[in-house]
């Protein structure tokens, strides 16, 4: 049920990111396609968030501490970018322009996941 819920707020997170970002876009026609399109890709940025993430993390441990962990913002919107190129390789219609797009749809998706997984916490 957790990963359900995760699916779900990334999706939204996601649905957001795509109506206030000029350049993250998806372009399905019907709501329904948009939502099962979002659903698809939520998965898709999870995957590549828990897959390839901590890579990155390990081995740019001295870019975070040098920054003050705001290279993490960098790592974000480049894991946007790879989902993007997935999703473009699996066909489905969701896409982001490059970097200064995927930079603010990654800290628009990181803003919208924590407020929903605070609304949604059980503890």
């Amino acid at each position: 049920m957790d990963v359900l819920i995760r699916v779900l707020t990334t999706a939204v997170a996601l649905w957001v990111a795509t109506a206030v970002v000029d350049g993250v876009d998806v372009e399905a026609g019907t709501t329904a396609e948009k939502a099962g399109t979002l659903l698809a890709v939520a998965v898709i940025f999870g995957l590549v968030n828990v897959l390839i993430k901590p890579i990155i993390k390990t081995v740019g441990c001295a870019f975070y501490v040098l920054t003050l962990g705001l290279f993490g913002l960098v790592v974000n919107a480049a894991l946007l970018v790879l989902t993007s190129w997935v999703a473009g390789e699996l066909d489905l219609p969701f896409h982001v322009e490059w970097f200064w797009p995927a930079f603010w749809g990654a800290i628009i998706i990181a803003l919208v996941g924590w407020l929903l997984n605070l609304a949604l916490d059980n503890d």
